[in-house]
């Protein structure tokens, strides 16, 4: 990964905070949730 493409993803995901908390701050522990629900899956199939 290249510094161009790390700082464009942090952007994206600074971008995308800074929105849900805007508009109420729902999304993001939904997605914390799913993300942490993958990581045990992938854990386990490892």
């Amino acid at each position: 990964m290249t510094n161009r493409i790390a700082l464009g993803l942090a952007l994206l995901i600074c971008a995308f905070v800074a929105f849900d908390l805007y508009t109420g701050g729902g999304r993001l522990l939904f997605l914390a949730r799913r993300f942490a629900d993958l990581v045990q899956h992938v854990a386990f199939w490892r």
